[in-house]
């Protein structure tokens, strides 16, 4: 006998239909638009099955993406250890795109399916549309023509070149993907919607680049100003290159056309998610606290159940659990509650800020305006800057925070940091250092090529706080960039202070590529 749904409910149970979406879908829309104001992409809803889901991770999220070997190794291994029940599945899946689709498990309950809906198509979506990083970085607008476009490209490839050739080419490319991005603002954002057509375009016409470079081999003729020919050439290759799948797509000698066509491809979806890798905690923390801000109101508006809302929180709570340094189940700072509770923080703050908080926070503290602080936040910092300006003394404590010093010249671990002002600043500064990308990743350019003789390729890592790279990784990886270019390579690690060289890596090229 079924039940009788309540008066003003949206649901009564864990069951749903597509009717129940659409009702779920109106009522997280008009509190998050109307109460909070978000701002978001026009949203488009898909409910995936849990083998989709696990196609979903294998991909790297994305809804569509050109066929690679690791994609299936990463579905396989998913695959096995969730149906022995060693693993969970996300919730959904959000893309940034515009629309920005959300995926979301039919395995759901009716409760979860709200939740995901705030979560994603609400939370994540407003933060998409908003940020400087994805304004600057990504094109929302053209990123799924793009994905159909690299999907049937490879394949026409595949089909043309063979399946052996694309796939070490895309090996190669994947290997030097966390290189392959631009680091500061380009002159204009790529329009992805155009790809295709430029991609056609770029067939017509040998590369005006490769063409021009090669001329500027010296030659025997008299008269040549050793040191123009030099500048000219930097020029043109525009060294020192830290994008160094642009640098190799631009002036490889031996790449093909549609060897350089991919490694535009592979170039292109690694900057669309770069923005990603440098908000993480901001991202989740939007979309975690708008979660909860609209889960809570529609309990408040009797919309959901006693009994919804305490499934709810059970899952939010797990969402947001920070297990403690000595609990077998710590691996590193959880983003999801550590964005939490730094946007629910900024909100007492600005509605009930203590004597600390105006000394730190005078600009927000008592502004009685928590949403226009937080949408301010949102738009304009990354994890890093945003932690170095609103992580409070008072969420210092709470989270028990301190600062440990690590030092292999010194016989013990030393706390560098404790409870005090000076403290707070080097605790916040500290962890503020585990965001930034410029800590994170090596620093390596391309700084010369050697036209004039073996057309070897020079590479310089600057080493950051005395931490050399992995000799084994650094060799697999400088072997793919040496098949890309097609001679020698040599990698420098330089001492920025001194200039002094403290490791030498070097590479040969294999047999070239087909």
């Amino acid at each position: 006998m079924m039940r009788r749904q309540r008066e003003g409910v949206l649901f009564d149970g864990p069951d749903w239909d597509f009717a129940t979406i659409q009702r779920i879908y109106d009522a997280v829309e008009e509190v998050a638009s109307g109460d909070l104001g978000l701002d978001v992409y026009q949203n488009q809803v898909e409910v995936i099955t849990a083998e989709q889901m696990l196609d979903a991770y294998a991909s790297t999220g994305m809804p569509l993406l050109y066929r690679h070997w690791s994609f299936g190794k990463h579905f396989a291994a998913h695959d096995s250890v969730y149906r022995k029940g060693f693993m969970g599945l996300a919730y959904e899946i959000v893309i940034n795109s515009n629309p920005c689709v959300s995926y979301i498990m039919e395995g759901n309950t009716a409760t979860m399916q709200t939740l995901v809906i705030a979560h994603a198509a609400f939370g994540h979506n407003h933060f998409f549309k908003n940020n400087h990083l994805f304004r600057q970085w990504t094109d929302a607008d053209g990123i799924l023509d793009y994905l159909a476009f690299a999907k049937n490209y490879v394949a026409r490839c595949e089909e043309r070149y063979g399946q052996a050739a694309v796939e070490r080419l895309l090996d190669a490319a994947h290997a030097l993907m966390s290189h392959g991005v631009h680091r500061y603002p380009r002159k204009k954002r790529p329009d992805l919607r155009s790809e295709e057509r430029r991609e056609r375009e770029r067939q017509l016409h040998q590369e005006q680049t490769y063409n021009d470079l090669w001329k500027t081999v010296p030659g025997k003729k008299r008269g040549h100003n050793k040191k123009t020919d030099e500048e000219h050439l930097r020029a043109l290759l525009e060294l020192p290159q830290e994008n160094l799948l642009y640098f190799l797509e631009k002036t490889a000698p031996r790449l093909k056309p549609w060897q350089r066509e991919i490694l535009r491809l592979v170039r292109h979806i690694a900057q669309y998610f770069y923005p990603q890798r440098q908000t993480k905690v901001m991202n989740e923390g939007c979309a975690t606290y708008c979660h909860y801000a609209i889960m809570t109101r529609l309990h408040d508006q009797r919309r959901i159940t006693d009994g919804s809302f305490l499934e709810f929180l059970q899952s939010h709570t797990n969402v947001v659990r920070q297990p403690e340094f000595d609990d077998p189940h710590y691996g590193e700072i959880n983003p999801y509650a550590l964005g939490f509770a730094m946007m629910r923080d900024i909100e007492r703050i600005c509605r009930q800020p203590e004597d600390e908080d105006r000394q730190w926070f005078p600009e927000i503290a008592g502004s009685k305006d928590p949403m226009g602080v937080l949408k301010d936040v949102w738009a304009n910092y990354r994890d890093e800057s945003f932690m170095l300006q609103f992580l409070s003394p008072r969420l210092m404590r709470e989270w028990r925070m301190f600062h440990l010093v690590d030092n292999p010249d010194e016989p013990a671990l030393r706390v560098g940091a404790i409870h005090n002002e000076q403290g707070y600043r080097r605790v916040r500064q500290s962890l503020a250092r585990h965001y930034d990308m410029a800590w994170l990743d090596p620093d390596i350019q391309v700084v010369d090529v050697d036209l004039a003789g073996d057309r070897r390729l020079e590479l310089h890592h600057n080493v950051f706080n005395g931490i050399l790279l992995q000799p084994d990784e650094a060799e697999q990886v400088l072997q793919h960039l040496a098949d890309l270019w097609g001679y020698g390579i040599v990698l420098k690690e330089i001492d920025p202070s001194t200039g002094a060289t403290l490791k030498e890596h070097t590479a040969r090229a294999r047999s070239p590529f087909c």
